[in-house]
């Protein structure tokens, strides 16, 4: 049965369970994808936290007759946390409009208990809306599941202009300039619904990265040897603002078969390497042809996620330098593709791919 239609079930359940008119629950399961069921309850999500509860929502993505979503979004009441969660490519995220203050309206440790997927709401992490700063249209800040501030997310970005469309009623094609940790990224929507990033420059210094690895082509770490438990891979660092190892092959061996990784034994030796100081992001890739990639992720702070976008990007830069692929691909993730282009006339990197609403909701704090 595909999750929209089981979860649509199990809330029509709960509606029953609270004695409401059955019509209110049979309206909520044969709504259409098309609307927001407004309809919503209240239950304890576990033992273990009996203080938390989520009000219900709908799996769906357009407003109700009764309440817009951006309505909903602007609701104000204490000690309550309106938000949508999106996702990018099965990577997702709490969304929190911040636009009035310059701190994050909930703290590290309450988004860990946001994220957690099986006492809380489940997400890779939340993302704040703020006030743009240096000139900039907006700021985006991330708290990652396990309460770690990333300097940037290349999913993350996409459903946050997708978020900003909404909060501010925008249509069509649309561009915004948005303060990061990682500096100015700068998004645009496109006419089919999809987001184009320039996630600028990648920073290929080693120090910058930053890793510990010695240079090995002019002040960069292409295709150099570090060792992981005994096994010694063939690795090169790029930072998209936040700092990324991409491995394609072990030193002696085949070019990877990334399915047959096993990512949660070998990932964390990665992110907390003496190498990386500030732990990293780790792609793992096969390459398919000069413009198809396929990689799997072990992201800093957040663990195997179905998509990375920087990590993506970072991908793309590594298979140019390592002379494996040209500078425009197609890298297929757990999650779907993402269109990746590093462009030579000005030296930045395009991300283009989607990011869709799953839920409107609200959770006491």
């Amino acid at each position: 049965m595909p999750k929209a239609a089981t979860i649509s079930l199990l809330l029509a359940a709960q509606l029953r369970s609270l004695s409401l008119p059955s019509s209110s629950a049979d309206n909520f399961r044969s709504a259409p994808a098309s609307s927001c069921q407004s309809v919503s309850f209240r239950s304890n999500l576990s033992l273990k936290n009996p203080n938390f509860r989520v009000s219900a929502f709908s799996m769906s993505i357009g407003p109700s007759e009764k309440m817009s979503p951006t309505s909903f979004l602007y609701r104000r009441e204490t000690g309550i946390l309106y938000f949508v969660k999106y996702q990018g490519l099965g990577n997702d995220f709490i969304l929190v409009d911040n636009r009035d203050s310059t701190e994050p309206r909930i703290t590290p440790e309450q988004a860990v208990k946001l994220c957690d997927r099986n006492f809380g709401i489940g997400a890779d992490g939340v993302i704040f809306a703020m006030p743009g700063v240096n000139g900039t249209d907006y700021t985006m800040r991330i708290f990652n599941s396990d309460g770690s501030e990333p300097e940037m997310c290349g999913n993350g970005v996409r459903c946050f202009a997708r978020f900003i469309a909404e909060l501010e009623s925008l249509q069509g094609r649309q561009s915004f300039t948005i303060h990061t940790g990682a500096g100015l990224i700068v998004p645009e929507i496109q006419d089919d619904g999809k987001v184009r990033v320039d996630m600028g420059e990648p920073i290929l210094k080693a120090s910058d990265v930053p890793t510990k690895l010695p240079p090995n082509k002019d002040q960069s770490v292409v295709k150099s040897e570090l060792n992981v438990d005994g096994l010694t891979w063939n690795v090169t660092c790029v930072s998209m603002g936040n700092p990324h190892c991409i491995a394609f092959s072990t030193k002696g061996g085949q070019n990877l078969q990334v399915d047959e990784l096993n990512l949660a034994e070998i990932g964390p030796k990665f992110e907390h390497h003496d190498m990386f100081p500030a732990r990293t992001n780790t792609e793992f890739v096969e390459v398919f042809s000069p413009s198809h990639l396929k990689m799997r992720v072990w992201e800093r702070g957040a663990g195997a996620t179905l998509a990375c976008g920087t990590g993506a990007c970072a991908v793309v830069v590594a298979a140019v330098l390592e002379g494996r692929a040209g500078r425009k691909c197609t890298v297929d993730l757990p999650g779907g593709p993402l269109e990746i282009e590093w462009r030579e006339a000005d030296n930045h990197v395009y991300m283009t791919g989607p990011a869709e609403v799953v839920f409107y909701g609200s959770a006491p704090l």
